[in-house]
């Protein structure tokens, strides 16, 4: 059985390489049921992968009541929780997704800008 988990393992992998290679942005969504807050974050983020990865994302949701085990293998403590695998750095979100800009450049897709509240008090200072 643990031969079969390393072949798994080693086959993810080598799709996540290959993934990467080609550009492609790998996303796990981890929700907890219908809950307004997963349906949110499901919305949210197709509509974010929807509007700037077009063709270029691949999404999967995981409902941790249905598949507990893959949550637990991922140490989820929250849900939804977001978790890109692919390209490296693995990243984490929690929450309903609402923050685009946030999860934006978290998945590297735009540069941070600073919000007009930063840009405000850093002229102040």
């Amino acid at each position: 059985m643990k031969a079969q988990s390393i072949k798994e393992q080693s086959r993810q992998w080598e799709e996540a390489l290959n993934q990467a290679a080609q550009g492609v942005v790998c996303l796990r969504l981890y929700v907890s049921g219908t809950t307004p807050k997963s349906t949110t974050a499901i919305t949210n983020i197709k509509s974010i992968c929807e509007s700037h990865l077009k063709g270029r994302y691949k999404l999967e949701v995981v409902d941790i009541y249905q598949q507990p085990s893959l949550a637990k293998g991922e140490q989820i403590v929250a849900a939804p929780t977001l978790i890109k695998t692919s390209p490296l750095p693995v990243r984490k979100f929690i929450g309903d997704m609402s923050n685009s800009g946030r999860i934006l450049v978290g998945l590297d897709v735009r540069p941070v800008k600073p919000s007009r509240e930063a840009r405000g008090k850093a002229r102040r200072s």
